[in-house]
């Protein structure tokens, strides 16, 4: 429907261009001094042959134009949809100020350029605004968290925050640390500040796991979604959703990790690799794994304490038991006491990076 209607319209628009030529060969001074076409039937007889012309030239070619209208059209979209609400809107005013200020300049070249040269100045002007436009909407685009960032902090500025909150370094969560959970209990005791970033590749990495057919991927994703609600709704925290993206980058860790670096902010995560990388490159990382290590309660060798062994250990005789915060110990010859509370005394402690482990032996009476 809509190829045949673009088809009815150009070929009027043929229609209409070929009256318009035949109208200007008639009444151009060269063809009048002629008289060719001083009688009625020449005169008529051109205005048929013109406006049919075009119109059949136009209806004939108005397929490709199509096609190419279609291409064009396609790629506007695909463009378009590649940014945000944001991004399209900060687009729009960098491309107004930046025509604004190209007319600075291409009014005093217009007054200076003489009458024959006209065209000329009409053709700089069209490559000048073409060029103001690009620019504009590129620096307004790439600058947008920075733009935005200056009008806050003019806003802070100008007058005080009620709450009395102090703006923190920014801190971006990874799909990993709000599945955990973890991050609300740590937020809610106030030992972290804001803002909390969530960026908006995180928002469609939980979505596209809560939508897996595989059940536990399913869970873990709709648990992480609750979890982000919860940090909403519940927290007095500041949330800020970073709608923006880097289509050059395809893992959403090295994503992470240059909004981080963009931000001058810090990621928290409890992912050890996504940590190592992040050292690796600079970025600032606070660990969920590394502060429940950090404030465990600290066993010396020689302590003595009340346990009861659970399993038996992978060496021979040994014997397995927990801390309440699930530290694990290791009791040499306890594997007979599997079941049973006995009084042991630490022998040593080996911290790993994968937590904490305590070596003990049954107490001596």
């Amino acid at each position: 429907m809509v190829r045949k209607i673009f088809r009815v319209l150009l070929t009027i628009l043929g229609v209409v261009t070929g009256f318009f030529v035949a109208d200007s060969i008639i009444n151009s001074n060269y063809i009048m001094n002629l008289g060719y076409f001083n009688n009625m039937v020449a005169k008529v007889s051109l205005y048929v042959f013109a406006t049919l012309s075009f119109g059949i030239i136009l209806f004939l070619l108005s397929p490709i134009f199509y096609k190419g209208v279609s291409k064009l059209t396609d790629a506007v979209e695909k463009s378009i949809g590649r940014l945000s609400a944001s991004e399209i809107i900060f687009g729009a005013i960098g491309g107004i100020i930046a025509l604004l200020i190209a007319a600075l300049f291409i009014l005093p070249i217009n007054k200076l350029l003489p009458p024959k040269l006209e065209i000329l100045g009409t053709v700089l002007s069209i490559i000048i605004n073409t060029v103001a436009v690009v620019v504009g909407v590129d620096i307004s685009v790439k600058r947008k968290d920075d733009i935005m960032a200056l009008f806050e902090g003019w806003k802070k500025g100008s007058s005080k925050d009620k709450k009395g909150k102090v703006k923190g370094v920014a801190k971006v969560l990874d799909t990993s640390v709000i599945i955990d959970g973890r991050i609300f209990d740590i937020c809610q005791t106030g030992f972290i500040e804001g803002p909390l970033v969530i960026p908006s590749f995180v928002l469609d990495e939980l979505r596209h796991i809560s939508d897996s057919s595989d059940g536990l991927k399913r869970n873990r994703g709709r648990r992480g979604l609750d979890i982000l609600n919860k940090i909403q709704k519940e927290l007095t925290i500041e949330v800020q959703i970073w709608e923006g993206d880097f289509p050059q980058i395809a893992e959403v860790d090295s994503k992470l990790l240059k909004l981080a670096q963009k931000l001058n902010g810090k990621v928290i995560t409890n992912d050890y690799n996504l940590n190592k990388v992040a050292e690796f490159q600079g970025v600032s990382v606070l660990n969920i794994n590394e502060l429940s290590n950090a404030i465990k309660p600290v066993v010396l060798p020689g302590e003595d304490m009340n346990l009861t062994v659970v399993k038996d250990g992978k060496e021979s005789g040994q014997g397995v038991a927990y801390l309440d915060d699930g530290t694990m110990i290791v009791v040499e010859g306890g594997r007979k006491f599997i079941g049973e509370n006995i009084n042991v005394t630490v022998t040593s402690v080996l911290q790993t990076a994968a937590g904490r482990m305590i070596f003990a032996k049954q107490k001596e009476v």
